[in-house]
């Protein structure tokens, strides 16, 4: 079972790294070999970090969240639009999910699968640098999100950044930096939301103990979430945002070394 130390651990780095765009789950894969630990609850407990920061993403974007709500009890046709092209965007996970789930998890184990997948990560972290200034549009058109949201379900492999596609794919796709930030985040709610729901019922059959490594993981993430989705929006505002890519390469490749010796 992994101890509270771990857990701590295990949930900073998911806070980190779920919104700067080096892969949450591709480090936690490297984080948990590292520290030679599984944690009992398996995917499950990682699944409860990633809903850890999907309160950092509300809190975040509170106010952006709060407009669509209102926007949508009024029956406001532009929350109406948003709203709807965020869930087009998630069905292509949705069906990633259901059609691959096994395979999907079994990449979860390989530390080589990862290492590559982060090296993919690099390349499509770099592209930005090339049209981080081009983008114009405040919200994706319904061909762009379905795109975006192909992208989505792409990175639920570990190692590439779930953050870090989207945005790319959207500002490609013409929107401004910030504009594709936001899409991608709020994106994000109903992905999490919805891995979070498919896996209530195992709940039920993990112990208080990992109970214990759950919370412990899970406030650290969302602390150490806000943070990072803090050091994104500057990052994307400075257009430093592509420099990432050298951390994604550099950690790839150790990665790929680590699982060949």
């Amino acid at each position: 079972m992994v101890s509270q130390v771990d857990a701590w651990l295990l949930g900073l780095v998911q806070g980190l790294t779920e919104f700067l765009p080096v892969s949450s789950s591709g480090h936690l894969v490297l984080a948990q070999h590292l520290l030679g630990v599984t944690p009992a609850s398996g995917i499950l407990f990682e699944v409860c970090l990633h809903l850890a920061t999907l309160v950092a993403i509300v809190l975040f974007y509170r106010r952006r969240v709060t407009a669509l709500v209102i926007g949508l009890k009024s029956a406001e046709p532009a929350a109406w639009r948003y709203v709807s092209k965020l869930v087009l965007a998630t069905l292509p996970a949705v069906f990633a999910a259901l059609l691959a789930r096994s395979w999907i998890e079994q990449q979860f184990n390989s530390l080589l699968a990862v290492g590559i997948c982060l090296l993919v990560t690099g390349c499509v972290v770099w592209s930005t640098r090339y049209t981080v200034t081009g983008g114009h549009a405040e919200e994706p058109g319904w061909r762009a999100a379905l795109a975006i949201g192909v992208v989505q379900a792409i990175a639920i492999l570990p190692g590439i950044s779930r953050s870090g596609s989207t945005v790319a794919a959207g500002m490609a796709l013409g929107l401004k930096p910030l504009a594709a930030a936001e899409f991608s985040f709020l994106l994000g709610i109903i992905a999490i939301a919805g891995a979070g729901v498919l896996l209530l019922p195992e709940l039920g059959a993990i112990d208080a103990g990992a109970f214990d490594a759950i919370l412990a993981g899970g406030v650290t993430a969302l602390l150490s979430g806000l943070l990072a989705l803090w050091a994104f929006v500057w990052l994307l505002r400075s257009q430093r945002f592509h420099l990432f890519a050298w951390y994604a390469w550099l950690v790839g490749g150790a990665t790929i070394i680590i699982s060949l010796a």
